[in-house]
């Protein structure tokens, strides 16, 4: 992980799952300052009663206005950009709301980072923007192509600006984990849009493990993935059927809107350009310019040889290793305590 010892942070979107966990990551670590940027007054209220630390500062604003973000910025080193509508269904009835959001706040974020003279900035995106199918997937790979049209502007010893890609993390707000055991405490039937749906599997812990190694080792537009395994959707709720000793039924009612049956975590000719690096894969930034035969007239016969990176072919995991890995979550261990 880099070095944060006398550093100030500025975790834009920081009131969400994303920001809760990474604040109580960086607690032990020697920073300067850390500040949370939202638009959300009463979370802001709830973090700051949570942690009561005086080196963290809240700031209410909204990536969608220049202004606020120029104002939060002054004196930043690190940018962790996480604000974002991240939910398929409010993004589809609200693709505008979408836009102005994660495209032009992503890039007001960026602009105003190079003003200031930031070090580094992460911004985080998804797997929904690889081959987008709905508004979310669009909007986020719009995102990438923002902060990566920005990278091929800067010189060496410029603002380094660089993306992680997550799969589903755990626990996260939103994900369908907390409404599975919600139904299971409700005693109702678990529902599933289609049992064979697969799903990268990514605990909180290593998406910022993820974030981190980012930070340290980012060059200009990469793109960071983690290796992560998948399960289906099925086995996921059966899985947590299972630990959590329920009774209850699994009830499939069918694909919504904007959903895909797998998920991609890096296309074919991202992995053209790639960099196997352990647990994570380096997707190294498209450096091509706007010669257009590069795109009209030029091809690359390894791209058909090359498989897309996605929850189908990536390691599929057990209903046993599903049960395993949920049984070492801290939300799920808090739950079983409770219900002893």
């Amino acid at each position: 992980m880099a070095k944060f010892e006398g550093k100030t942070i500025l975790v834009t979107g920081g009131t969400g799952s994303f920001g809760g966990y990474f604040v109580n990551y960086l607690l032990d670590k020697n920073f300067e300052e850390i500040r949370i940027f939202s638009r959300d007054e009463l979370k802001q209220e709830e973090m700051r009663l949570r942690f009561q630390n005086s080196k963290i500062k809240f700031h209410i604003g909204d990536v969608r206005d220049r202004d606020s973000v120029d104002d939060v910025m002054a004196g930043v080193d690190y940018v962790f950009h996480a604000a974002a509508l991240k939910q398929v269904p409010t993004c589809e009835f609200f693709p505008m709301q979408a836009t102005q959001t994660n495209v032009m706040g992503s890039q007001n974020v960026i602009n105003s980072a190079i003003s200031h003279g930031v070090s580094r900035v992460v911004s985080l995106s998804t797997d929904k923007a690889v081959y987008p199918v709905n508004a979310l997937g669009i909007t986020k790979a719009l995102m990438e192509k923002v902060v990566q049209s920005a990278s091929r502007r800067l010189s060496e010893g410029q603002t380094i600006l660089t993306l992680v890609r997550y799969g589903n993390v755990l626990f996260s707000r939103g994900s369908v984990i907390p409404l599975f055991m919600k139904l299971i405490k409700e005693k109702k039937p678990l529902t599933v849009t289609e049992p064979g749906m697969t799903r990268f599997l990514l605990p909180l812990k290593d998406a910022i493990s993820l974030v981190g190694f980012a930070l340290k080792n980012g060059k200009q537009g990469d793109i960071f993935v983690r290796n992560a395994p998948s399960c289906s959707v099925g086995d996921l709720a059966q899985a947590l059927i299972n630990i959590l000793g329920s009774d209850s039924e699994i009830k499939t009612i069918g694909m919504r809107h904007g959903e895909k049956m797998h998920e991609t975590l890096a296309s074919k000719d991202e992995l053209l350009r790639s960099e196997d690096m352990g647990d994570y894969l380096r997707l190294s930034m498209d450096d091509r310019d706007l010669n257009y035969n590069k795109y009209l007239s030029e091809g690359d016969k390894k791209v058909v040889q090359t498989e897309d990176y996605t929850s189908q072919n990536t390691t599929r995991l057990t209903l046993k290793e599903i049960e395993e890995m949920l049984l070492q979550q801290p939300e799920i261990i808090s739950e079983m305590n409770q219900t002893k």
